[in-house]
């Protein structure tokens, strides 16, 4: 068994992509699938399904990915305790929602690859749920997640920045022209949400709720940058947070509904799991985030 087998499945289980593992390994896809069929003929077991470019891992693949994992930070350690100060290396895999993904992590990645080019970084984007679960599991190494400002077990971690929310509609909606709402001017409207489980969705749907609305129309999205167009368009009302909406709001081409969101606070936020050994790049990493994206 060699150390760049260990490697390429560690970044196959993290990318779940053929193309994707053999651009963050500067391999050809050819590459990634020999040495992968190396190291399960040696080990004798299966270790991914293939499906075309995309793989799942077996059961037998999510053992083993937790052995690769410390046996590939074992090795990071030791070659940073024997190497001399110097340029920053190894592998960070970072994960976020699509919101934060698209609106406020390209900014860090930029300034970290250009602080610390050696660092090779894997970024997966997860729902809320999903996010928690990888890094618990190991799978990641930073998670960012936009929710409410709670503490999260067996996580260490820290509020990056409040978000504030915005009820949003087209200049044209019969709702965008008033100085107040109340829960009866909703009734017969339609509402373009997030999917089920995403925090800001599950916290105005409770609101509108206490307030006597018993059911809502709605229209549900994957993907905030859909819904903020669908908006656009007057097909309904969204609830997106502020970031995502800053240029449409400015430009006149959406309107902040006078309904008030501020109950709970919201804030982007950082995690890591409070076992995992931080290795120099993974704290270089924390400490550009908690600088550059806490600042105005």
């Amino acid at each position: 068994m060699e150390l760049r087998q260990l490697k390429t499945f560690y970044t196959l289980a993290s990318t779940l992509n053929f193309a994707r593992a053999a651009e963050a390994q500067n391999y050809v896809p050819s590459t990634v699938t020999m040495q992968m069929k190396a190291l399960e003929e040696e080990l004798g077991v299966k270790l991914v399904d293939r499906l075309g470019k995309n793989v799942t891992l077996t059961d037998t693949g999510k053992t083993f990915l937790r052995y690769a994992d410390n046996i590939l930070c074992m090795v990071e350690e030791a070659q940073h305790a024997l190497k001399q100060p110097g340029e920053l290396t190894g592998t960070i895999v970072i994960s976020a929602d699509e919101t934060l993904c698209t609106y406020r992590l390209p900014a860090v990645l930029q300034k970290f690859r250009q602080l610390h080019p050696g660092v090779r970084l894997i970024f997966l984007p997860l729902v809320s749920p999903s996010l928690r679960q990888s890094l618990r599991d190991g799978d990641v190494d930073v998670i960012f997640m936009l929710d409410e400002v709670k503490g999260e077990s067996g996580f260490c971690g820290e509020k990056i920045r409040e978000e504030r929310f915005c009820l949003l509609a087209a200049p044209d909606h019969p709702l965008a022209s008033r100085p107040a709402l109340a829960i009866e001017d909703f009734h017969g409207e339609t509402f373009l949400l997030t999917e089920q489980g995403c925090s800001y969705r599950s916290f105005f749907e409770r609101s509108l709720s206490q307030k006597g609305m018993a059911g809502i129309t709605e229209l549900e999205f994957h993907s905030a940058e859909a819904i903020k167009q669908c908006a656009k368009l007057g097909m309904g009302i969204a609830i997106l947070p502020e970031m995502a909406v800053s240029e449409e709001l400015k430009r006149g081409e959406l309107i902040s509904l006078p309904w008030d969101l501020t109950a709970v606070s919201f804030a982007t936020q950082m995690f890591w799991h409070e076992e995992k050994w931080l290795s120099p790049a993974i704290e270089a990493f924390i400490r550009l985030a908690r600088d550059l994206e806490s600042s105005p």
